[in-house]
């Protein structure tokens, strides 16, 4: 391994859209949904909704052929493979569930690149209803109560000497980012809640900053980031022994493994 975690945010990160609000919108429960949000924590109300979608006939498997579908930028799986490869520890740190994440990065064909994903509980009960639990319990006032990301970075921390790249979009992201120390990267996705944050607390935050716009400047950003994290010897090893030249696309630049000092 490279000594390096790269920690991803799932929606609007490597999908372009929130997961929850995707299946709401395309079951056709937009309506309720928006009555019911000023009610209840974002958590609970997606636990409500499940059931609201049962009760109506919807079944996992549509709720599957939903999630099959979701928006995700073309340069996010190639990214996201040329990370695994070259060594890095993937996890996903995402507010959404269990049961929508592994569903669509198992469609993706990815699932096997995250050796941890850091969510809420989600599961399908003995009716056939898709449940949705907390994360955990927190004092964390910057973070909803369902879950806080900053302290899971705590506990990856806690594991050793590991550098890290973490990318998100959301408020939920910014107490993780007060939590990176120098030498870590925080990609947030420019105009996005954790970029505005970032850039009103800039004080706060002790990682280097990288913004980024799309899957093409994701991508584009996080190779040159490993790019430079990652010596030529470990990189050689890591790719296949009959490509020790491979290449990483970036844009109209392409960065030859052998070159990187």
């Amino acid at each position: 391994m490279s000594g390096i975690v790269v920690i991803f945010d799932f929606d609007k990160t490597i999908i372009d859209v929130d997961s929850d609000n995707w299946v709401v919108d395309e079951l056709g429960a937009t309506d309720l949904f928006n009555q019911l949000l000023p009610t209840m924590p974002w958590n609970s109300l997606m636990a409500r909704m499940m059931e609201e979608l049962h009760l109506q006939g919807k079944t996992i498997e549509d709720i599957k052929q939903v999630l099959h579908r979701v928006p995700i930028h073309p340069r996010v799986v190639p990214a996201i493979k040329a990370a695994y490869a070259l060594g890095c520890d993937l996890r996903v740190v995402s507010d959404a569930n269990m049961f929508f994440i592994e569903t669509i990065l198992k469609h993706l064909g990815i699932r096997e690149c995250f050796s941890e994903i850091n969510t809420n509980p989600g599961f399908v009960d003995e009716e056939g209803k898709l449940r949705i639990l907390p994360f955990h319990d927190h004092g964390c006032n910057l973070c909803p109560p369902n879950m806080c990301k900053g302290k899971i970075i705590e506990r990856i921390q806690g594991e050793g000497m590991k550098r890290m790249i973490y990318l998100g979009d959301g408020a939920g992201d910014f107490c993780p980012s007060t939590k990176l120390v120098e030498g870590d990267y925080m990609m947030p996705r420019k105009d996005f809640p954790v970029w505005k944050l970032i850039c009103e607390n800039r004080h706060l935050v002790k990682a280097d900053v990288r913004e980024w716009n799309d899957g093409e400047e994701l991508e584009c950003i996080l190779l040159q980031l490993m790019a430079s994290m990652i010596s030529i010897k470990e990189m050689e090893n890591c790719v296949d022994n009959n490509d020790t030249n491979q290449l990483l696309d970036c844009k109209l630049e392409r960065i030859a493994l052998g070159a990187l000092a």
